[in-house]
């Protein structure tokens, strides 16, 4: 069994009761009188966003007075379903979220009906992380059509339109309206192909049946190790510490991609109308257990690193800016989901 899923399994079989407070942590506070918190992930058990959620609500109770923490999971929709449990949950910080930069930034211009506003609707928190993406190619279709590096890949596909087809986990993802973009800076014409799901179309891309993929690094990188895929770019502006070889987007300048940089992050947000006290809180208890040096070196072989904001108006300053980029993103995808 490859060492990630390994990894993953473990995570999903350990029990959610967050485990026992260290010693001296019981002088820290608690929130709304010690009643229990919920960390709302809002994917199934088992991937890395679970796994990420599982770390933070793990270490949780020692910064708030050893507080029991529990993770619920709320798949479906694309995470829209658990962030509204978030946005309708009572606002005293026993309900927090852990909530993606497309559910905050994209999803109010993919979806024709939103059951809330993700700016107006949820507080935020902190960041806790951000991650490239990773551009990975058939290795074998690679030495086949001479794709020796990303530039050898656009060029290719401007003088064979539409002919390599990139999967995606589903229309409106990040993946998706990353390719999207880079097709219209570049002239690029790669096709777009939607799976219902990452793991058949790394399958597909195994046997060939797709060229290439732009997605999430935990569910590639072991793949590029084997051999069977190349990796050829990250979607952030610079390289990455865990693939110090692969070029990022700046790198590529000279096709129109000096100034494109998509990095997916993930933050934690809370209620609206929770007492900025409470926040205030929560983003210290958060913070501290995002900046611990033992939860980076779990996420590293995810393809994460932590990140945490100023605070946590400083999250929704972020939120304000990101919002138009991923808004052209979308336009240019032309997705829509009803």
């Amino acid at each position: 069994m490859p060492a990630r899923r390994k990894l993953l399994l473990a995570a999903a079989a350990a029990p959610v009761l967050a485990s026992a407070p260290v010693a001296g942590s019981a002088r820290a506070q608690q929130i709304a009188g010690g009643r229990t918190i919920r960390v709302i992930v809002p994917f199934p058990p088992g991937g890395a966003v679970d796994l990420l959620g599982r770390l933070i609500a793990d270490r949780l109770p020692a910064q708030l007075g050893g507080q029991t923490v529990v993770v619920e999971n709320r798949g479906g929709a694309g995470g829209l379903l658990g962030a509204d449990a978030v946005a309708k949950a009572a606002p005293d910080g026993t309900t927090i979220g852990l909530i993606s930069v497309t559910t905050l930034c994209a999803s109010p211009f993919l979806h024709s009906r939103m059951p809330f506003d993700p700016q107006k609707d949820l507080t935020p928190v902190t960041q806790v992380t951000d991650g490239s993406l990773l551009c990975v190619v058939n290795a074998e279709t690679a030495r086949q059509r001479g794709w020796t590096d990303f530039r050898a890949l656009i060029a290719w596909s401007k003088a064979n339109p539409e002919q390599v087809r990139m999967g995606s986990s589903g229309t409106g993802t990040t993946s998706h309206l990353n390719i999207s973009a880079i097709n219209h800076l570049t002239g690029a014409r790669i096709l777009h192909v939607p799976y219902r799901g990452g793991g058949p179309a790394i399958q597909d891309l195994l046997s060939g049946t797709i060229d290439m993929m732009f997605d999430v690094m935990p569910a590639l990188v072991p793949h590029v190790h084997s051999g069977k895929f190349k990796a050829l770019a990250v979607s952030s502006a610079d390289r990455v510490p865990s693939l110090p070889d692969v070029p990022g987007m700046k790198e590529f300048a000279d096709l129109g991609l000096g100034d494109h940089s998509v990095v997916s992050w993930n933050a934690i947000m809370t209620a609206p109308r929770t007492p900025e006290p409470v926040v205030a809180q929560l983003a210290r208890a958060v913070k501290a257990v995002a900046t611990e040096p033992s939860f980076g070196e779990r996420l590293r072989p995810l393809g994460y690193s932590p990140t945490v904001s100023e605070s946590p108006a400083a999250l929704a300053r972020l939120i304000q800016q990101e919002t138009p980029k991923w808004r052209r993103m979308v336009e240019l995808s032309g997705a829509r989901i009803d």
